[in-house]
């Protein structure tokens, strides 16, 4: 399965209407994990790279709800960049995909929904080691 079968593109309906956009993302439903965690960046620019590690456990959604930045995506052997530019769109990254957000705009707000509750243990946080284990 190639890297970008593996971390598809996740388009959310826009259930608005005259009064406005209203986007809704239920876990098990509009992504393929139940939510246990939901954190967001903001006031990066676009000289900052966020992420920089791997997860042994977490699955995440991405998700841009203001703003736009990049995901690069790689399994060790592949590389796949994601442009993040709508409220409505997100990308879904499975375990052990490591993972870079950057070019972030002024006003970006990027929205992670995570499968599990945060635990140091299982970040992989250097490259070398991620590939050690990719093997």
């Amino acid at each position: 399965m190639s890297l970008q079968e593996q971390c598809p593109i996740l388009h959310f309906a826009d259930l608005g209407d005259e009064r406005g956009k209203l986007v809704v993302i239920e876990g098990d439903q509009a992504i393929p994990f139940d939510i246990k965690r939901v954190f967001y960046i903001y006031d990066s620019d676009a000289t900052v790279v966020r992420g920089q590690h791997a997860n042994r456990q977490s699955e995440f959604v991405l998700i841009n709800v203001a703003g736009h930045s990049k995901v690069r995506l790689t399994n060790g052997k592949e590389e796949y960049i994601v442009s993040l530019d709508k409220p409505m769109m997100g990308v879904y990254i499975p375990k052990m995909i490591w993972k870079d957000m950057y070019d972030f705009s002024s006003d970006s707000v990027l929205l992670v929904l995570a499968s599990t509750h945060y635990d140091a243990n299982e970040y992989i946080r250097d490259y070398k080691e991620y590939l050690e284990e990719m093997d």
